[in-house]
């Protein structure tokens, strides 16, 4: 097939940019697995052609019909990513799961968006053993999308439908290099779990996807002789736009881990892939600094030293690159707040790391910056073909609502025109729900979102998200929440780290210490009246925010 330029990608829909892809980089790895200590299962950009096609024709083959929505849940695995494509190549829309997601919202989802096949992993299907007889799944096939056999001249997959299972042969269907999406058709629906508590089903275009694609290059330019170590759920649009279309576009090579990126599985893995390109989500990194990084930190005698400081940090971000495999020249951080303390350590040490702003809703970038080409608190560039603007607000005085228009929006939520209508102004500008402000150069500072806001005794703007990251900034504190008192005063709820735990009676106090280090830092409408412990962890979403909703 024709090759397509990044400058025209935006009008190509999903399906033109696999077959595309898969002409234009042919024998070079596209996707592979790293479990047990080895790299396996790979498979070249031609091959992820040919089984996107087999698995468009299977769908045609079962009745699925052009604008069919196709529900996907499975692991981090090659086979999700060709699953993606052939349903693009098949004309059918994508319905990407979480994996974490409970059996009912799973239910509530196939409901809602009127599934008609089910692809799935083995793992998935054992572990929600009882969705075959749910309601939502009656009728229709279930394709087990890593069963699929290597056997060239008749290549099979596991197909079961009303309880029964049996093996169906792939073909090539020719009509599969004809897409019958266009650019604007509906591609996927991507149900969010947010930090507000409700399952909305973003839909998004193949122009949508893959312009939000296309403009992330901008800040981290990708390379065919790159290396991806996808560390976050595809089904996701931060990984799904930056960790699967971005590198496709470019031709880079795409490894998946065989179980969650806790750091005692990622440090092995990344030492063993020396990866180029990264993207994740703060806690992560933060995890590997306050474990791996800020004890030796603090132990050298370089350190202790002002005049010697810079050159410890430095020396400790060649540890962290070190650690990460030596290799790492783009290392993205989205999905929600980074803490400042971390932040100052990754940009004094000339860690080559940058920060993104998105949402599901803008497919997800919305701005970022280029690694070692911003300052500390610099703010954030809009990526290219987006506009931001910041609206006023009631309730907050100096900042304003982040609204945002460009290729990237989405069209809506699935079957809902009430918060359809509630997500975009009159004008047309999409609502991100994020307070910020633009600062005369256009860059853009976030403040936190518009629902946390906490107004003060005198209508003061309170942003949690700020404490809690002095809060985080503590040995003590593993991860926090801030929220207003039946009283208006200001409470903070932590999960202590290990070494607070080890602390055991001593903690109270130094738990007050702690509160009261904070407040000299704050305005004092802003200072917490109270910390108390909380001794399980937060639940979180996708993106390893608080679901605040279930706290404050």
């Amino acid at each position: 097939m024709k090759q397509i330029s990044k400058s025209t990608l935006t009008d190509a829909s999903l399906a033109q940019l696999c077959l595309c892809a898969s002409s234009q980089y042919k024998d070079k790895i596209a996707f592979s697995m790293l479990s047990e200590g080895k790299i396996c299962g790979e498979i070249t950009y031609a091959q992820m052609g040919d089984r996107a096609r087999q698995i468009a024709s299977l769908l045609k083959q079962l009745g699925i019909a052009n604008g069919g929505k196709v529900l996907l849940l499975s692991e981090n695995c090659p086979e999700w990513a060709l699953a993606y494509f052939g349903i693009a190549l098949a004309g059918a829309v994508s319905v990407p799961l979480l994996t974490g997601f409970s059996i009912e919202q799973i239910q509530y989802i196939a409901s809602h968006s009127d599934v008609s096949a089910v692809c799935i992993s083995r793992a998935m299907a054992q572990k929600f053993e009882q969705i075959y007889s749910l309601s939502g799944f009656l009728n229709i096939p279930f394709i087990y999308i890593d069963s699929m056999t290597d056997n060239k001249e008749t290549p099979k997959i596991s197909v079961s439908l009303n309880g029964l299972e049996k093996e169906m042969p792939l073909h090539t269907d020719e009509c599969t290099d004809v897409p019958q999406q266009k650019a604007d058709d509906l591609a996927s629906i991507i149900y969010t779990s947010g930090t507000q508590g409700s399952n909305k089903g973003v839909m998004l275009s193949s122009r949508n996807l893959i312009s939000s694609a296309v403009s992330s290059l901008f800040f981290g330019r990708l390379v065919p002789r790159d290396r991806m170590l996808s560390v976050l759920p595809l089904a996701h649009s931060y990984e799904c736009g930056l960790g699967l279309l971005a590198p496709v576009i470019s031709g880079v090579s795409i490894t998946y881990l065989d179980r969650p990126p806790s750091p005692s599985v990622l440090l092995p893995a990344v030492k063993l892939l020396r990866p180029t390109v990264m993207v994740t989500v703060p806690l992560l990194i933060e995890k590997i600094y306050s474990s791996a990084i800020a004890p030796k930190l603090r132990e050298s005698k370089l350190y202790k030293f002002p005049l010697t400081r810079p050159l410890a940090v430095w020396f400790a971000g060649r540890k962290l690159v070190s650690a990460l495999g030596g290799r790492i020249r783009f290392f993205g951080i989205g999905g929600a707040p980074l803490s400042p303390q971390v932040e100052k350590f990754l940009h004094n040490a000339k860690f080559p790391y940058t920060i993104g702003y998105g949402l599901t809703e803008t497919a997800p970038l919305v701005a970022s910056n280029i690694p070692l080409r911003f300052s500390f608190g610099f703010g954030l560039t809009s990526a290219d073909g987006v506009t931001i603007r910041i609206a006023e607000c009631e309730g907050s005085a100096k900042d304003g609502e982040i609204q945002v228009r460009g290729q990237n929006v989405m069209m809506g939520y699935y079957n809902d025109e009430e918060k359809t209508r509630e997500a975009f102004t009159s004008d047309g500008w999409f609502r991100t729900g994020d307070l910020g402000r633009l600062d005369k150069k256009g860059r853009l500072h976030i403040r936190g979102r518009l629902k946390a806001l906490i107004l003060g005794p005198s209508g003061e703007n309170i942003y949690p998200e700020e404490i809690e990251g002095l809060l985080g900034s503590s040995q003590l504190v593993e991860e926090s929440l801030v929220y207003s008192g039946k009283k208006g005063e200001l409470i903070a709820l932590v999960f202590l780290s290990e070494a607070a735990k080890a602390a055991a009676g001593a903690i109270e106090h130094k738990l007050e210490d702690l509160r009261l280090w904070v407040n000299k830092k704050l305005s004092s409408f802003s200072r917490l009246s109270k910390i108390e412990i909380k001794y399980k962890p937060f639940e979180k979403t996708p993106t390893m925010k608080i679901k605040r909703h279930l706290y404050a």
